[in-house]
């Protein structure tokens, strides 16, 4: 039974100050100033002690409900998304959709294969497990707390607000480039479905890439629930497709044993290390599912086990696919490395033509469900960050009916729609695709180490740390590394070489943000700390409530912490 705070009487000046104080508690003075938090403490009580703003927030206090503090923590009425709104099947979709296992099996195998040769399946196997210690890092919090925009709150809590912005700029950047991927994939396929519909007039990409992110703004702006169907169900259906092509190549002519790959011949460790780094950037984007923290159900449950049947079915499916293409190409006596469309030459090899379409229209709704999880993704990372005014408020928007960042999402569907269109005037949508996800590469790579180190830190804090939870983080890191430094050596040819140092600028730029930022608002770190704290207290009683547990009087005696916008107000008031 649900006990209302203004039945239970409103906490009082000297209990919002002792509250208030133990948030901006900080454990390491790596993570603040203690002269800054010192600033900001006593700021925030002589604010407090002043007679107009103490009956302001006890009227405030008053007037709360559990209904307004359960949902989004200090988002208001204006500011909540849909709550409850994605359950497990969905939620999951988010981030298959952004691994796109399609895209892996179109175009990426080959890229592997010219690494590690009969050893490709492997390489996918040890993608896998490589992230998986990431996976269990990020879980950590995933199992703790819930929020929109999750990552960038998640190494905030553990490394402190500075660090969480960080990582938001970085996935911003990643969920950019993967869409501006998803947006030349599309335009590709798209191509070849109109070709094979008899139509031989050239169609400008430009049109593809329009009409793409068109949809996957329509579809955005007016559900959410919507949205992820729609990504589950187009992903469902080409990876459907493919897994049939797939038995006809297997079992055409029986079901012979490729010795040669399972013994991996002719494969070195040398040659395992360079496929890695494919591989392991075919798998990110696990992750997004954190984003939709503050719109699943049961989110401390259903978006742990989202994030790691992501990855473990997809890295499945990309080692099934590997075996596959690698012994279908080696039946036709074809290197897989010379092969741009395998899928589409195995269909003709294997006297099934008819794949060739349906394949390429799969093929064609999974790149635009990529983007469409990338705009998803994004958004709400946006959303997140404009909430706490890293962006303007305006970002921080949500639709009055359909509960969803519209500004947000508007905004940044543009974002991602202006790069391809601004790089065809010089290269064409098969380099941007491939130069897209380099790009993004370093996004991902940088805000995994980030939750990684973060994870152990964040535990500690809590006093909840064990040996193993160090040991995962340091597997993590290392595996991590192979990546990092397979990005650099051998010495990839131009422009590629130059693309860390892009990503770098892109980074300075934010950095130098953030810190004139903090120039003009002092607080804002200590208010970010404040803000997610309350979030996080409140996705718990959200689960807890989903879970059907009953809350007792003792809890909801405690005094309810201000929301963002009432401790901002309180802090700048007496400036």
């Amino acid at each position: 039974m649900r006990v209302a705070y203004a039945q239970l009487g409103a906490p009082t000046s000297r209990q919002l100050h002792h509250n208030n104080l133990s948030l901006l508690r900080v454990n390491s003075p790596d993570l603040f100033l203690k002269s800054s938090v010192r600033s900001v403490a006593s700021k925030l009580h002589s604010s407090l002690l002043l007679q107009g703003k103490e009956n302001q927030m006890e009227t405030i206090q008053e007037t709360r409900t559990p209904e307004k503090t359960s949902i989004e923590g200090s988002q208001g009425a204006q500011h909540r998304l849909k709550a409850r709104a994605l359950g497990f099947p969905t939620v999951m979709a988010q981030s298959v959709a952004l691994i796109s296992p399609t895209m892996t099996a179109v175009l990426i195998i080959p890229l592997a294969f010219g690494d590690a040769g009969q050893g490709t399946w492997l390489a996918y196997a040890f993608g896998t497990v490589m992230l998986l210690f990431v996976v269990l890092c990020l879980n950590q919090f995933a199992k703790r707390s819930a929020l929109p925009g999750s990552m960038y709150g998640y190494t905030a809590k553990g490394l402190g607000p500075a660090a969480g912005v960080m990582s938001g700029w970085s996935l911003i950047w990643c969920y950019t480039f993967i869409g501006v991927a998803g947006l030349t994939g599309f335009s590709i396929f798209a191509a070849q479905v109109v070709a094979s519909m008899g139509i031989h007039t050239t169609i400008p990409p430009v049109i593809f890439f329009c009409i793409s992110a068109a949809v996957c703004w329509l579809v955005a702006y007016k559900d959410i629930k919507i949205s992820s169907l729609l990504t589950l169900l187009f992903e469902a259906i080409s990876v459907t497709l493919i897994v049939a092509l797939s038995c006809v190549i297997l079992f055409k002519h029986g079901f012979p044993t490729d010795t040669a790959q399972l013994k991996v011949h002719g494969m070195t460790i040398h040659d395992l290390s360079l496929a890695v780094v494919i591989t392991v950037f075919s798998l990110v984007g696990f992750e997004s599912a954190t984003t939709l923290g503050g719109e699943a159900r049961k989110p401390l449950k259903n978006i742990p086990r989202a994030v790691i049947a992501s990855l473990l079915i997809t890295g499945a499916f990309m080692v099934f696919m590997s075996y596959v293409e690698v012994f279908g190409a080696a039946h036709n006596h074809v290197s897989l490395s010379t092969l741009a469309a395998p899928l589409t030459f195995l269909s003709k090899a294997y006297g099934v033509s008819y794949f060739k379409v349906p394949v390429a229209l799969g093929a064609m709704v999974s790149f635009f469900s990529l983007t469409l999880s990338c705009l998803n993704a994004g958004s709400r990372i946006i959303f997140s960050m404009a909430h706490h005014s890293v962006f303007p408020k305006e970002l921080g928007r949500v639709h009055e009916k359909n509960r969803t960042p519209h500004v947000a999402i508007s905004s940044y569907i543009f974002l991602i729609l202006a790069v391809p269109c601004v790089l065809e005037i010089f290269t064409n949508p098969l380099t941007t695709f491939g130069d897209g996800g380099t790009l993004a590469a370093f996004g991902f790579l940088t805000a995994y180490y980030l939750i990684t180190i973060a994870a152990p830190v964040y535990l500690k804090k809590r006093g909840e740390l064990k040996p193993h939870n160090v040991v995962v983080a340091v597997i993590a890191c290392v595996a991590l590394a192979v990546p990092t430094i397979g990005s650099f050596v051998p010495v990839p040819p131009f422009p590629v070489r130059i693309f860390p140092y892009i990503f770098l600028a892109w980074m300075l730029v934010g950095g130098s943000w953030l810190y004139s930022l903090n120039r003009r608002k002092g607080h804002i770190f200590a208010e970010i700390e404040v803000d997610l704290e309350t979030s996080m207290q409140a996705s718990v009683r959200n689960h807890d409530e989903d879970m059907g547990k009953v809350f007792d009087v003792a809890d909801a005696n405690r005094p309810v912490p201000p929301t963002f916008e009432e401790l901002e107000l309180a802090l700048t008031g007496v400036a």
